[in-house]
């Protein structure tokens, strides 16, 4: 394909002397001939000298470069369309596999791709062009949107309800019971039922291995456009604001409330029956036991405001030094001390 041809597909400014040939993306230190590569962070700059790529998708504000470029606002944007023109996507066969099992009252709307040894449950209610891969096990009641993509051996329990064009990718549970026992007089436990549901809207996309868990009353709610990593813990009774992004091992608490726009990085854990506001950002392995305001960028445990978390951690840097420092103060004051007493 030509530079000239995506560029117009990704909605970029191309320079270049010679409008070349391009077969594929590749990311700055692998690409070779015929890749188109791309920076979106700074510090790659540094291997703009090494490349091998014979094209580069750079922010418009980058330096000039020798090679031709595409230039633009959002150059990860640009990559992630590049990409699209060049990747093959796995195609469902469309139809039912012969070893599916579909309930008899389950409701399939036009164009379904059911793969082998899935499993539909009694009272399912599938929405247009919804593609379930092998192994996937809807339970009874559940309720999936136009275009929803269900990959192998996820597992979505009784009743839970997708929306449109909702990814699940492999592994991951909708819909398990939440953690929920009541101490009895002998220090065992009795078994809440978790009767809620787990709702998530249309857009959303859940990694591998996630769990969202049902409550023992209302719903799980995972809002629109939101987008949840692999081994992701989303605890009974949660509710995560629209567009959303949490990232892999990150742990919701029973009843947690992000707001619209939260972004979780790494095993961010959220201690539960709290409110975060619109827009606030953890960075990775933040603890946050109590409620978060908006816009803030919170690190550390107990979470603090990133700047002064920056400040802590400095200090504490220093720290070792300073106890020398002190022990030593010490001794000289002892020292002096016992001159004094001669």
């Amino acid at each position: 394909m030509k530079l000239s041809q995506i560029a117009e597909k990704t909605r970029c400014r191309m320079v270049a002397a010679n409008d070349v040939e391009i077969h594929g993306v590749a990311g700055i230190e692998d690409a070779g001939c015929g890749d188109l590569t791309f920076i979106a962070n700074r510090k790659y700059i540094k291997h703009l000298k090494e490349t091998r790529a014979s094209a580069i998708i750079l922010a418009e504000e980058m330096p000039e470069v020798q090679i031709p470029s595409l230039r633009t606002s959002n150059p990860y944007l640009a990559f992630a369309l590049a990409l699209e023109l060049f990747y093959e996507p796995v195609v469902p066969e469309r139809g039912i596999h012969p070893t599916a099992v579909v309930a008899p009252d389950a409701e399939l709307g036009p164009n379904p791709a059911i793969g082998a040894f899935a499993v539909v449950g009694c009272g399912c209610r599938l929405g247009r062009d919804v593609v379930l891969h092998p192994h996937v096990v809807l339970y009874p009641g559940v309720e999936l949107g136009d275009g929803a993509v269900i990959h192998a051996h996820a597992t979505i329990r009784e009743k839970c309800r997708l929306g449109k064009r909702v990814i699940v990718q492999n592994g991951a549970v909708i819909g398990g019971d939440g953690f929920g026992f009541a101490p009895m007089e002998k220090g065992d436990f009795y078994k809440i039922v978790q009767a809620g549901c787990v709702v998530i809207e249309d857009d959303v996309e859940i990694g591998a291995n996630a769990t969202i868990d049902r409550a023992a009353v209302g719903d799980t709610l995972i809002r629109r456009g939101s987008k949840i990593d692999n081994l992701v813990q989303v605890g009974h009774g949660s509710h995560v604001g629209e567009d959303c992004v949490i990232a892999a091992q990150t742990g919701l608490a029973g009843s947690t409330r992000l707001g619209r726009g939260v972004r979780a990085a790494g095993q961010v854990g959220f201690a539960g029956h709290l409110q975060v506001g619109d827009g606030a950002t953890f960075t990775a392995q933040t603890g946050v036991p109590h409620d978060v305001p908006p816009g803030v960028i919170m690190s550390g445990y107990p979470a603090v405001e990133n700047a002064t978390w920056l400040r802590c951690m400095a200090a504490l840097l220093k720290l070792p030094d300073l106890i020398k420092r002190v022990r030593d103060l010490e001794k000289s004051v002892a020292a002096l001390r016992d001159q004094s007493g001669n």
